[in-house]
C-alpha cells in the first residue's frame, strides 16, 4: 500500500557540474537552493538585488543588472536609519544615500557579471501579485511597509506574466530553470494565492514550450504540495517549508540536476564539509592530528572547487599541535 504521491523527477539531458556557472533570482525559495549549492561548493550568485517576489520585478531587476545601470540617489527612500531603493529588497541599502548607492551599485555590477558569464540561471517565482507606486506607476519590488495609501495593487494576467517571462530570456545567455515558489503567501489572502500560483504556472508553461532548448520546469511546488504535502512540513508560521522540506526538495533537485561525476563529487566534498564543521573534543591528540592530515589528503585529492578555507582550517590545526 501506497501512503505518498511521490513525484518522479527525469534526469537532465544536460546535466550540472562543478565547472557550472549558477545565479539564482526570485524568491525565498531560490535563496534556500542557492544556500544550498553554495554549501556544497557549486559556483552559485544568490539573488544580487536581494529577494524579489513577482516577475516584473525580476525582470526589471535583470535589466538594471546586465545593461549596466547605476542608481540614482534620487530615488532612494529613508526610512528610520536605512536608506532603500523601490527596486531592491531592503537587504540591500545603507545607513546613508552615499553607502545605500555604492552598495547597490556593487550589487548590479555583480549580478550583471554573473549573468552574463552564466550556464543557468534558477528563477522562482513566487506571486502574480504586484504593488505599483502611485506617484510613478512603477511595479515596485518591495513597499518597505510604506503606507498601503501609496500603492495600488493589481493581479498580473497571464499574458503580462509571460512578456515578462520572456524579457528574462532575452537577457538570458544560455539556460533558465524556472520554478514556483512553495511559500504560501498568505497577505494575499488563500483564494488569491491559488489565483496567483496557477497564473505563475500557465505563464511557466508557455515559456518553456516556446523555449524548449532552453526554458524547463522545476515542480518545487508540486513537490510540497502533492508529495510532502502535510504541516509537519511547514515551518512554524504554516508557510515556509521547514528545513527537512527544503532538504527534501533540494535532494531532489540535485539528483535531477547533476551529472553522475557532480553526484560523486559532491558526496567527497560534503564529508569535507562535515569535518571542517566537526568540533573535537581534544583539538591537541594524536587521533585529530591524524584526521586533519587525512582531510588535508582529501582536499588534495579534488580539483577545481574552492576548498581554501578548509585546508587553512586543517593546517592551522596542524600548526598549534607542532
Amino acid at each position: 500500500m501506497t501512503f505518498r504521491t511521490e513525484l518522479h523527477i527525469k534526469p537532465w539531458s544536460e546535466p550540472l557540474d562543478y565547472s557550472s556557472r549558477i545565479v539564482t533570482l526570485g524568491s525565498c525559495f531560490a535563496h534556500n537552493i542557492a544556500h544550498r549549492l553554495a554549501q556544497s561548493k557549486f559556483r552559485v550568485v544568490d539573488s544580487p538585488t536581494g529577494i524579489l517576489f513577482n516577475p516584473a520585478s525580476i525582470a526589471h531587476s535583470m535589466e538594471l543588472m546586465v545593461r549596466g545601470f547605476t542608481i540614482d540617489p534620487q530615488s532612494l527612500i529613508r526610512l528610520g536609519g536605512r536608506v532603500l531603493s523601490y527596486d531592491f529588497h531592503s537587504s540591500v541599502s545603507g545607513q546613508s544615500v552615499e553607502s545605500a548607492t555604492a552598495t547597490m551599485n556593487e550589487a548590479l555590477h555583480t549580478g550583471g557579471e554573473a549573468i552574463k558569464h552564466s550556464d543557468i540561471i534558477i528563477v522562482t517565482l513566487g506571486t502574480a501579485w504586484v504593488y505599483r507606486l502611485r506617484s510613478t506607476g512603477d511595479v515596485v519590488a518591495n513597499c518597505h511597509k510604506q503606507p498601503a495609501s501609496n500603492f495600488s495593487r493589481e493581479l498580473l494576467s497571464v499574458e503580462e506574466c509571460v512578456e515578462c517571462l520572456e524579457r528574462i530570456m532575452a537577457l538570458a545567455p544560455r539556460r533558465v530553470l524556472f520554478t514556483l515558489s512553495p511559500v504560501r503567501h498568505i497577505g494575499d489572502g488563500l483564494e488569491d494565492n491559488s489565483l496567483s500560483k496557477a497564473t505563475l504556472r500557465v505563464a511557466i508553461h508557455r515559456i518553456c514550450e516556446a523555449y524548449a532548448k532552453r526554458a524547463s520546469y522545476f515542480p518545487a511546488y508540486e513537490i510540497m504540495l502533492d508529495d510532502l504535502r502535510d504541516y509537519r512540513f511547514y515551518s512554524s508560521d504554516m508557510l515556509h517549508p521547514s528545513d527537512t522540506a527544503i532538504s527534501y526538495i533540494a535532494e531532489k533537485f540535485f539528483d535531477a540536476a547533476l551529472s553522475s561525476e557532480a553526484k560523486a563529487l559532491r558526496t567527497r566534498i560534503n564529508k569535507l564539509i562535515q569535518a571542517y564543521e566537526h568540533h573535537p573534543f581534544d583539538p591537541h591528540s594524536e587521533e585529530y592530528k591524524h584526521f586533519c592530515r587525512q582531510q588535508l589528503k582529501a582536499i588534495e585529492g579534488i580539483e577545481g572547487v574552492d576548498l581554501s578555507a578548509e585546508k587553512a582550517y586543517f593546517e592551522s590545526a596542524l600548526q598549534i599541535n607542532l
